[in-house]
């Protein structure tokens, strides 16, 4: 977590704050969520895989406030097994955030990655559009995200309303800050009242980094070049790649299955 007065948190804190404004199109959305998908079964990411429903840790069931939202169920039927691929649907399952919701979003998510440098902030690469399209998917693990990500909006606008008798958006940035950092981290010295909305924000938060890094300016920001078009023969890896392979083969003690460098 960053100070935003340090950082140039581009969301503001005044209730004359600009809402979030979406600027992707719905294939595009759809797009980003198939790299999210596919981004959370790789092990760095395994806590986007793992799905948390915001159920209260144990014994933790009556400790603090927790909104206990009662929520239809998504029935649109997804794109099946068999998904026309020719010509997809552009609007497969309604989407959930109401624009309060998606403006809160939007300042969660650039308390959590800022512009910095030349890397624009999460909402500046369209981060609270993509988890849209996330939690309104009608796939189990997506629901259940639904779940955690509505109440853990809801949970920040009633603990602001019960410290500082408004909604988490108007609050001055030091007030948010006082909130995040008490559910910043699940850990032996987080308080009783707060473990569950901090299981909550964990899952929130490694939703926004996945989604940041699923977009071309996250991308960029981490180095990854993607599939990139070679002329002529194929040069193989590179000798780095090689010897990165060769030292997580033998830390693994699987050395003998080594590719030889030709």
């Amino acid at each position: 977590m960053r100070n935003p007065d340090d950082q140039g948190i581009a969301a503001r804190t005044d209730s004359d704050a600009p809402a979030y404004a979406n600027k992707l199109s719905r294939r595009d959305s759809l797009k980003l969520l198939a790299a999210l998908a596919a981004s959370a079964m790789l092990p760095a990411l395994s806590a986007c895989g793992s799905p948390s429903t915001g159920d209260a840790p144990d014994g933790l069931a009556d400790a603090g406030h927790w909104p206990e939202l009662d929520l239809q169920p998504v029935t649109a039927s997804g794109y099946g097994k068999d998904p026309d691929l020719i010509t997809p649907p552009e609007a497969p399952w309604p989407l959930t955030l109401t624009p309060d919701q998606l403006s809160l979003l939007a300042l969660l998510s650039d308390i959590i990655v800022p512009a910095e440098g030349k890397s624009p902030s999460a909402s500046a690469v369209q981060v609270p559009t993509v988890i849209d399209e996330w939690v309104s998917a009608p796939y189990p693990d997506q629901q259940q995200d639904r779940l955690t990500v509505l109440s853990a909006l809801a949970w920040l606008d009633d603990e602001a309303a019960l410290r500082f008798s408004q909604p988490f958006a108007t609050l001055a940035t030091a007030q948010q800050l006082a909130i995040i950092d008490d559910i910043a981290y699940r850990n032996d010295q987080t308080p009783r009242q707060f473990q569950r909305m901090a299981e909550a924000f964990a899952r929130l938060r490694n939703l926004v980094l996945a989604a940041y890094f699923c977009t071309p300016d996250g991308m960029e920001d981490i180095g990854y070049m993607g599939n990139v078009a070679i002329a002529g023969d194929y040069p193989g890896p590179t000798p780095e790649a090689y010897r990165h392979l060769e030292t997580v083969l033998a830390d693994l003690g699987l050395s003998e299955f080594a590719y030889p460098v030709g």
